[in-house]
């Protein structure tokens, strides 16, 4: 585990949070077999004439599989950085959220996961250019019409990072939450700010130095989570999560309120709902 704080090497960018409204609409199809990741899920979201949404990764085979951890920065420059490529020869993604958007005028997307090969169950962050579909493979998700992430430069970070862009008058949104902001009151201050009370929210990011709501802790500055079933009812956030570490170590938990400082960034789908 690592004591160190995340600690970025530009200024601070003043919008904390970036949001833009869109129309959600629902996403389904099958990627094929013996394509890239990356091929099928952009084949998917083009047919849907979404530029960017979210789809969930579940019981997906690869042959390879390849995936980075975080890691530590050694350039002395960035606040953390990748491991070097982890490759399983065949594998099932058990599951995983991608965030999908745009990367010089292209699709592309930002996956994290657990899956297993013949070995333990592993959590990473994929890399879909790199990881080939053995079967085909029913995925679901959500587009977004009017709104989309767009792969840019960060100034903050010095990482390149998705940044909403677009939008349009609707009840969704698409959010980017910057380093050192709690995730819980983050996504409530964004949900209220938009009169969002009830949703579902979908993502993927890391914290820094994790604390769970039973008082259990990940003490690493660089980790890379997903969200599972994470919900706002009442503008109250019940965020669980799965998340990894630089030593490959897998948590989950609900995350505590307050504590919760974002690492690198926090991309954020949030799919409002009727009230329960």
């Amino acid at each position: 585990m690592s004591g160190l704080r995340m600690i970025h090497p530009g200024p601070r960018a003043a919008e904390r949070v970036q949001a833009r409204r869109t129309r959600l609409v629902p996403v389904a199809g099958t990627l094929p077999a013996r394509r890239t990741v990356m091929e099928g899920v952009a084949a998917l979201f083009e047919a849907a004439g979404c530029k960017g949404g979210m789809v969930s990764l579940d019981r997906v085979g690869c042959a390879p599989l390849r995936y980075v951890l975080p890691a530590h920065a050694t350039d002395g420059v960035h606040g953390a950085w990748y491991s070097e490529t982890h490759e399983l020869g065949r594998a099932t993604i058990l599951r995983a959220t991608a965030v999908v958007g745009q990367k010089e005028g292209a699709s592309f997307l930002h996956c994290h996961g657990i899956w297993q090969g013949r070995g333990e169950v592993r959590m990473g962050h994929l890399l879909p250019l790199d990881s080939v579909l053995t079967e085909d493979a029913p995925v679901t998700g959500l587009g977004a019409r009017d709104a989309w992430f767009e792969a840019l430069p960060d100034e903050e970070t010095a990482f390149t990072l998705f940044q909403p862009q677009g939008g349009a008058p609707a009840s969704g949104l698409i959010a980017r939450i910057l380093p050192g902001e709690d995730v819980t009151a983050g996504i409530e201050t964004l949900c209220a700010a938009h009169g969002i009370f009830d949703a579902r929210i979908h993502g993927v990011g890391s914290i820094d130095h994790i604390r769970f709501a039973d008082g259990s802790r990940m003490d690493c500055h660089a980790t890379e989570l997903m969200f599972r079933d994470a919900r706002v009812t009442g503008g109250r956030a019940h965020l669980p999560i799965e998340v990894v570490d630089i030593d490959g170590r897998i948590a989950a938990g609900i995350l505590a309120r307050g504590g919760n400082p974002v690492g690198v960034t926090l991309e954020l789908l949030i799919e409002p709902v009727e009230a329960p």
